[in-house]
């Protein structure tokens, strides 16, 4: 890597693990948190991971941001402890409650301040999927950004990527800095800290910024600034199930396996080498028997 000074900024997202029940609030327009396992985004720290092995063995940095309450200060430290050399939190109360247009302005204005060579996060959210920010505050900044990266290369002042195209193809990409870059979940193995390096996280400072140090008024961030809509959510309907109801003139346990088999008879295959018209009129009884067609159709 021929820039040996390239500044990295990674932006770590929260997201809930699907695998907990979850529960809607009582007014059916969110989550609620009770119960919620809340981890750092996989695609995130991927992203992360690829900026570290960009600055390992060059004279770069790379910082981490996270947008959210003081309980996104683990994700920090655990990137401080896989080699991050900065972290900062960007929050305030009157955040809460924006959406994708409001969280964007949140982002380009730490790129503006920080101006980065290179902006990395993950393509989607674990439990939400696609996430619209990033690519809004590139769009604001007026930078190129690359999604679905696996694979970067910097040479001077160009970037090299490859990424995920349709059916599963590659494409190479070439790009120059500043850009931003949204990686796969997957795409590398992120390192695993060891316990002291955890434990020296622990004492490093977190940079907390707020609507202060940002320059930006209350009225464009948080659920004032936001330009889109809440709807209500509610879960999927279940589809319903067929009752079997057993003919009764059959014995106890015959009635009881067929209740156990939900309806569904017990066949056998058969090859039968027949001619092109015995084997249509062969289909259109065993239509009438499953009772797909009626037999005076025929």
């Amino acid at each position: 890597m021929a820039n040996t000074t390239t500044q990295i900024l990674v932006l770590l997202r929260e997201t809930c693990d699907p695998q907990p029940p979850v529960r809607l609030t009582a007014d059916g327009y969110g989550v609620r948190d009770r119960g919620l396992r809340r981890i750092a985004n996989p695609a995130d720290l991927c992203a992360l991971e690829t900026a570290l092995q960009l600055v390992d063995n060059n004279d770069g940095t790379v910082t981490a941001v996270a947008i959210g309450p003081n309980r996104l200060d683990d994700h920090l430290h655990l990137a401080l402890s896989m080699g991050a050399n900065r972290a900062l939190r960007v929050w305030n109360s009157a955040f809460q409650g924006g959406d994708a247009t409001s969280e964007a302005r949140l982002v380009e204005q730490v790129v503006n301040i920080l101006k980065p060579d290179l902006f990395f996060t993950g393509s989607g959210l674990l439990d939400r999927g696609g996430d619209p920010v990033p690519a809004l505050a590139a769009a604001n900044l007026g930078i190129p950004y690359v999604t679905s990266a696996l694979k970067v290369e910097c040479k001077d002042d160009e970037v090299e990527v490859l990424r995920k195209s349709d059916r599963g193809g590659r494409q190479r990409i070439k790009t120059t800095m500043p850009c931003t870059l949204l990686f796969e979940a997957g795409c590398c193995e992120p390192r695993y800290p060891d316990q002291d390096a955890l434990i020296r996280s622990l004492d490093m400072e977190i940079e907390v910024w707020n609507e202060a140090e940002l320059g930006l008024p209350l009225s464009v961030l948080g659920a004032s600034g936001a330009l889109l809509g809440k709807d209500k959510c509610s879960f999927p309907r279940v589809n319903p199930q067929r009752t079997v109801t057993p003919d009764a003139n059959l014995p106890a346990f015959d009635r009881i396996l067929a209740l156990l088999s939900g309806g569904l008879k017990p066949r056998e295959g058969k090859i039968h080498a027949v001619s092109t018209e015995q084997t249509v009129d062969m289909l259109f009884n065993i239509f009438e028997a499953e009772g797909m067609i009626d037999g005076s159709e025929m």
